[in-house]
């Protein structure tokens, strides 16, 4: 079960980090994003909407400084291929569609990451980077397993290192 030690944090943080910004910290004082008017969604220019397709629906709603934040992130995100940000789509629906309970794991989950030693984030880094090059079978058995485990079970894998070999 060791070796399924960082698999919780792992699963939790997979992706997430583009999407914990739609609840950016607030901009420093006399930030002009912070002041502007909100953008209608028809007034965004068709590779934005494109990468921000998942907020299409709640863009109207989002606040100014939320609306900006987006687009900042948005400008770097349609320099990328297509492939990636077919990715980073995929994962804004995914947090559009979570719990404000499991966004709030999720937060937390990204707060403990960024406060591990960077060692040891380069080693979940590591172990993504394999589980993701693990055949789907073997991907798949691997998800099983950790999800037929009790939170318990989870817990502990966290506070035993990792086996030999795995980092």
């Amino acid at each position: 079960m060791t070796r399924f030690a960082l698999l919780p944090l792992l699963f939790a943080l997979a992706g997430l980090a583009p999407l914990h910004a739609q609840h950016a910290p607030p901009p420093p004082p006399g930030d002009a994003a912070a002041s502007s008017a909100p953008r209608p969604w028809e007034s965004l220019d068709p590779a934005q909407q494109e990468v921000l397709a998942p907020l299409r629906g709640e863009w109207n709603n989002l606040s100014p400084r939320k609306q900006a934040h987006m687009l900042r992130r948005a400008a770097r995100w349609v320099t990328l291929p297509p492939d990636r940000r077919e990715e980073i789509r995929q994962r804004i629906a995914r947090w559009q569609q979570m719990t404000p309970q499991e966004r709030a794991r999720a937060r937390a989950n990204m707060h403990k990451f960024h406060r591990l030693p960077p060692d040891e984030r380069q080693r979940l880094h590591q172990a993504y980077e394999r589980f993701q090059h693990m055949p789907p079978d073997q991907r798949e058995r691997l998800l099983r397993e950790w999800r037929s485990q009790t939170i318990e079970q989870r817990l502990q894998g966290l506070d035993r290192p990792a086996p030999a070999g795995t980092h």
